[in-house]
């Protein structure tokens, strides 16, 4: 059993800078990929950026590539999301999850039914 506690959401004006944190614990993330989604209100989960943690092959949404930046510290067992340039529509509660395959492909990252285990979110709001 994997627990993962996201934190760092918060609201900021837009082109600012965020960094959000996810820490596991219960198991060792060694064997995993771990992942950042967005949620608005009246929308379907969105795909932000995976990590494996395995080999650190990074997988982002095409939209965010650029201004977002996924990374993890093994020693602490914990995965980072960095927001640059924040805007307005990135406004959305952001949760990390954890798949128990450490070597997802592109495809399979991008799908929530890739991900067995999943963190609270934390709320982002951008302010324009």
């Amino acid at each position: 059993q994997v627990q993962l506690v996201a934190s760092g959401g918060g609201l900021v004006q837009a082109g600012t800078s965020l960094r959000l944190s996810c820490a596991g614990s219960g198991r060792t993330l060694s064997i995993y990929s771990m992942g950042w989604f967005r949620q608005v209100p009246g929308k379907e989960r969105e795909f932000v950026a995976t990590i494996s943690w395995r080999n650190g092959i990074t997988y982002y949404a095409d939209s965010l590539k650029g201004r977002f930046t996924i990374s993890r510290d093994n020693a602490k067992n914990t995965v980072y999301l960095q927001m640059n340039s924040l805007k307005p529509e990135d406004t959305a509660v952001y949760s990390c999850a954890a798949a128990r395959d450490a070597l997802l492909s592109s495809g399979q990252a991008r799908s929530t039914f890739s991900y067995d285990y999943w963190g609270q979110g934390t709320q982002v709001t951008v302010s324009s």
